[in-house]
């Protein structure tokens, strides 16, 4: 049984943008996969790594049930819902030694059980505007480690989330591995995992290539529209073919070192029950 749903998706002259700096965002990819969605816009939109919410942001579903393995970044968007505050700031906040505290802050927290609270919320929001280049990288012991970013201007966000508010009004977070998801029968699913590169220390799990094999069968067995991008690896693009995917390769907007020379990367979508 296919479920599809009889309230129209959101949609907004222009799509926000993603609330944080975030490495490897999609929003240069939302265009070329905005046409299949079109699709199937009645269905459950689901992202099991939603990551920066470029994609989702962009796609602008009605309804959607996003899923991240970093709980903390989880615990940031069920906050931006609820019309997150941002108490902390403080006007000084820009300096490494603020950075640091606020890291330690942070740590502790976690290493409390207690990091899933508003001042987290509100702590993560600064360590992503404030840490090197967006970056979100913890260590085998969970803590966050990003250096300081040493940007000369950071234009934070003074006052709460409203426009947010309203557009995920709709839309649920949860964080977990990707096959306790709860997908349904029939839900369209866009996939971006972890790319097949050595850093995978996203989160404190990470993600290693038994994890890209184990996604590309699980999500081969979906019975509804499915998306997934990826690098274009050798070995990503055989996994794919050998579970049944249409494959199409597109430039990336992003430089690779081989062998000491930077070549433009490739990006792979990977298709299942959709007409390419």
């Amino acid at each position: 049984m296919v479920l599809t749903l009889d309230r129209p998706s959101l949609r907004t002259d222009a799509a926000l943008k993603p609330p944080l700096k975030w490495a490897g965002g999609k929003r240069w990819l939302v265009e070329h996969v905005r046409p299949y969605w079109e699709q199937f816009r009645d269905r459950r939109y689901v992202e099991p790594f939603c990551g920066g919410l470029a994609m989702a942001l962009g796609l602008q579903p009605g309804y959607a049930l996003l899923n991240d393995m970093n709980a903390h970044l989880i615990n940031f968007y069920r906050h931006l819902q609820d019309g997150l505050q941002l108490d902390i700031l403080t006007g000084h906040d820009n300096d490494r030694q603020v950075y640091l505290q606020r890291r330690e802050r942070f740590n502790a927290l976690i290493h409390a059980n207690a990091c899933y609270g508003n001042e987290s919320a509100q702590l993560f929001y600064f360590l992503n505007k404030t840490g090197y280049n967006g970056l979100c990288r913890f260590n085998k012991k969970g803590e966050f480690n990003v250096p300081f970013g040493k940007y000369k201007r950071i234009n934070y966000r003074e006052e709460a989330f409203p426009e947010y508010s309203q557009a995920l009004a709709e839309w649920r977070f949860v964080s977990g591995d990707f096959e306790q998801v709860g997908v349904r029968s029939g839900d369209f699913i866009y996939a971006d995992p972890p790319y097949d590169v050595p850093f995978v220390q996203y989160s404190s799990y990470g993600f290693n290539w038994a994890d890209q094999e184990r996604l590309a069968g699980w999500l081969a067995a979906h019975d509804g529209p499915v998306i997934l991008s990826n690098q274009a690896t050798p070995r990503i693009m055989e996994l794919y073919h050998d579970y049944g995917y249409v494959t199409k390769e597109l430039p990336a907007p992003r430089r690779i070192s081989c062998n000491g020379n930077r070549t433009p990367a490739v990006e792979v979508l990977a298709f299942k029950n959709i007409r390419v």
